[in-house]
């Protein structure tokens, strides 16, 4: 993963402050590089400037691949690459992939023509397969292409400047913020510099933006992301989601496929004093929900047993919970975190891990945030989520922003709290998010309301527009928010190739809401999921709730002395 910054610009100052400085090499933290390229306009006798920023954190290959990747030092085409490639044309992707996407963005012909070319890169665009933000300059055609992967996995930013001689692009905005817009991750952006005759034009920067679709036909009703058709398929009169549904067994199959190049061989992190022990390379968001537990069960399958594994459950001091359990002693706990409803489910399911999964070190790290310190951060985690500006963006910002942090109370062998427990942070640089199995799964209440309202047509439809919209939702800033620690999400729901599989099941062999009650007594919303979690030893958290992160780690409207402020009200700065 990195931090990167593109400007394109007729004026000599590349726009990157120190403070946005710091922020790409807080994403970052092994490299830091520049390239400038200049090119003259074709009329005006003016010169536009390219100038590139990466900074690097290096979790693929041998060796820190440096960026901006040039095709020579100084001159050629330049690759700024944020992201993870896990496929390429369908083949896996062993090595560095920014180093692999550079050298097949350069077309094998070197005579070819500039619509030739253009195809070309095009192509290898939209053959990756993993999450990505990208700027790549191609120094022949004098043509910027850039862009976030389909499901919008990454962040990538754009901005005009004043008098429209700029155009900058960044993983994150700068200070002030304003006028910084999220890149739509509905299509791959060019601009074709060549038709940019200098500032005195009354064509801008960014009236010269060409989209390109991720798809080159035309795609159906049905066609969902580019990645595959959903099944909109009825279910015959009698059917019921079960153990011996043939699609459990493929289910399963599918999301270790797509656990695997995301839990293995990453490499050691840097030594952290606090944990000289302990080799942890892999963090798991962990509310103890269904998603989360089952995704820390099958990194235990895959990761290396002298490897630990961290499971990050972060809870709020919230004033008007604490208010509302002063004056109700059936409410009181021994501590104000141990309150949360993530905290509780936290521990069931790290009891549970522990008795299913013997021989495996792992650890429980209690991220306790008091209200003050909350606030304390609150400029900086609105700097990081914007655009994004309403009280639920930083309701789920703040759980997000101090889980990655990964600093609290750890417990090993104690599952129950303890008064005084060793405190310890985690050495992860990659983190586990469950993040994407609602939306395939049918796990929100929405879903069981459409089914209510207009069967399992009105099922359909709506999970097909749950996952139309994944890209164009917040995945952009939760990038922002956990990438200011250095670390990287992941997300194996998201996988494109377990997200094909997904949608092209039968919706009723993924949540069975005909059938609401079921002989193991597990819930009909992702009752999938469910099955599988009880196969693989996890009762408890099969049969958990469902329960929004602002809500379990109590982070909702956490400023607000009644609580009736809408989520969608814009925060005050």
């Amino acid at each position: 993963m990195c931090g990167i910054h593109a400007c394109i610009t007729a004026a000599t100052d590349s726009g990157l402050s120190p403070e946005l400085k710091q922020s790409l090499i807080n994403r970052g933290p092994d490299h830091f590089g520049q390239a400038e390229r200049v090119l003259p306009c074709t009329e005006s006798g003016a010169q536009l400037r390219l100038y590139f920023t990466s900074t690097v954190l290096a979790l693929r290959g041998d060796h820190v691949a440096k960026q901006p990747l040039e095709e020579a030092p100084g001159t050629g085409s330049v690759l700024c690459w944020n992201g993870e490639a896990w496929r390429i044309d369908g083949r896996a992707v062993s090595g560095n992939d920014g180093e692999e996407i550079s050298s097949s963005l350069r077309p094998s012909d070197t005579t070819a023509s500039g619509e030739d070319r253009e195809t070309h890169i095009l192509n290898v665009l939209r053959s990756i397969q993993g999450p990505f933000g990208f700027v790549y300059y191609d120094a022949v055609a004098h043509r910027v292409y850039y862009g976030r992967d389909r499901l919008g996995r990454r962040s990538l930013l754009i901005k005009s400047a004043s008098g429209h001689d700029s155009l900058a692009l960044s993983s994150i905005a700068s200070v002030p913020t304003t006028g910084w817009e999220e890149v739509s991750s509905d299509g791959i952006w060019s601009i074709d510099l060549r038709t940019y005759h200098g500032v005195s034009d009354d064509v801008t920067l960014r009236d010269l933006v060409t989209k390109h679709a991720w798809s080159q036909s035309e795609e159906s009703e049905d066609m969902v992301l580019s990645i595959g058709c959903f099944n909109s398929e009825l279910p015959p009169p009698e059917h019921a989601l079960s153990f011996d549904s043939p699609s459990l067994e493929t289910l399963g199959q599918k999301l270790v496929e797509s656990m695997k190049p995301r839990v293995l061989n990453v490499p050691e992190p840097p030594k952290v004093t606090t944990t000289p022990d302990i080799d942890v390379r892999i963090a798991v968001l962990f509310s103890g929900g269904l998603d989360c537990t089952i995704l820390a069960r099958l990194a235990h399958d895959l990761v290396p047993i002298d490897q630990g594994l961290d499971l990050i459950n972060v809870a709020f001091e919230n004033p008007r919970h604490v208010a509302l359990e002063a004056k109700n002693a059936s409410l009181r706990s021994s501590d104000v975190y141990e309150s949360c409803p993530d905290r509780i489910t936290g521990r069931k399911s790290f009891a549970e891990l522990q008795t299913t999964c013997p021989g495996r070190q792992w650890r429980f790290i209690a991220v306790n945030v008091p209200f003050q310190e909350a606030m304390a951060h609150r400029s900086k985690v609105l700097s990081l989520i914007y655009p994004h500006d309403t009280e639920m963006d930083l309701s789920i910002a703040l759980a997000l922003y101090f889980a990655a942090r990964g600093t609290g109370d750890c417990y090993v062998n104690h599952m129950e709290w303890q008064s005084w427990p060793p405190k310890g942070a985690t050495s992860a640089r990659v983190l586990l998010s469950g993040l994407g199995a609602d939306e395939l799964f049918g796990g929100y209440s929405r879903h069981d309301v459409a089914f209510k309202r207009a069967g399992y047509k009105g099922l359909v439809e709506e999970l097909k527009l749950d996952v139309k919209r994944i890209g164009q939702r917040n995945l952009g800033r939760d990038d922002r928010i956990m990438a200011h620690w250095g670390r990287e999400v992941r997300f194996p729901f998201l996988d494109e190739q377990f997200v094909h599989f997904t949608i092209s099941m039968p919706v009723w062999e993924k949540c069975d809401f005909q059938n609401a009650s079921h002989p193991a007594v597990i819930d009909p919303a992702k009752r999938a999921l469910r099955l599988l979690a009880e196969q693989l030893g996890l009762p408890i958290a099969a049969r958990l709730k469902k329960k929004a992160i602002q809500f379990g780690s109590r982070t909702a409207k956490i400023e607000s002395s009644t609580g009736r402020l809408r989520g969608t009200a814009q925060v005050s700065t």
